[in-house]
C-alpha cells in the first residue's frame, strides 16, 4: 500500500506593501511559527493552525506604518492560497466540516465545505473597533480573504459573546475545527463531488 501524498505547500509574494513567505503541512501536529508584526494576527493564525492540527510557518513584513490592512489582507490571501495548492485535487476527503467553539461567554459556529467555489459569510457582531494593532473588521476580512484564495465555502456565526477577544478566538477555533474535519482523509480514493472535481 502506498503512502498518501505528502499535503505542503511553500509560497512568497512580495508587492509594494508586503513581503509574506508561508509553508504549510495539513497533515502536521499544529506548530506555528507566525510573525505578522501585528501581535492579535500571530495569535489568530497560530490559533487556527493550532486547531486545524496544520503545521505553519508565516512571516510577512508589511506597510504597518498606513495601517494593518495590507499585512492582515495578504497574510490571509497566502495562507489561503498555501492551503488550495496543499490540497490538491481534494481527493479522498471529507469535504465538509462543521464546529461549534466556545471562549467563556463566547460561542460561535463555522461549516466549511471544501468545495472549490469561493464564498464567506462571516457573522461577528464587532464591538469594539480594534484587538490590538488590528481592526476588527479586518479580522472579519481576514477569513473572507482566507476562503477566498483557499476555494473553500466557509460560514461563521456568532451565537453568542459579549467580549471581543473571545468572540474572535472562538470564531479562528471554530474555523479550525470545521477545516481539521473537512480535510480529514476518509479511506476513500475520490474526489467527493458528483461532478467528479472540486476545482
Amino acid at each position: 500500500m502506498t503512502s498518501p501524498a505528502p499535503r505542503t505547500a511553500t509560497l512568497h509574494r512580495t508587492t509594494r506593501e508586503t513581503d509574506v513567505r508561508c509553508t504549510i503541512d495539513l497533515d502536521g501536529t499544529g506548530v506555528a511559527e507566525v510573525a505578522t508584526g501585528i501581535g492579535f494576527l500571530d495569535h489568530m493564525l497560530t490559533a487556527l493552525a493550532r486547531h486545524a492540527r496544520f503545521d505553519l510557518q508565516l512571516s510577512c513584513t508589511g506597510d504597518l506604518q498606513i495601517d494593518d490592512h495590507h499585512t492582515a489582507e495578504d497574510c490571509a490571501l497566502v495562507l489561503g492560497e498555501a492551503l488550495r495548492r496543499a490540497m490538491g485535487d481534494r481527493r479522498g476527503v471529507h469535504r465538509f466540516g462543521s464546529a461549534y467553539a466556545p471562549l467563556d461567554e463566547a460561542l460561535c459556529r463555522a461549516v466549511v465545505d471544501l468545495s472549490g467555489r469561493p464564498f464567506a459569510a462571516i457573522d461577528i457582531g464587532w464591538s469594539r473597533p480594534t484587538l490590538g494593532a488590528i481592526a476588527t473588521e479586518n479580522l472579519t476580512h481576514v477569513l473572507v480573504s482566507l476562503a477566498t484564495a483557499a476555494g473553500i465555502t466557509l460560514h461563521v456565526d456568532l451565537l453568542k459573546g459579549s467580549n471581543d477577544h473571545h468572540k474572535a478566538e472562538a470564531a479562528f477555533k471554530a474555523t479550525a475545527l470545521a477545516l481539521r474535519q473537512a480535510l480529514a482523509r476518509d479511506g476513500g480514493a475520490d474526489i467527493p463531488s458528483t461532478k467528479g472535481m472540486l476545482a
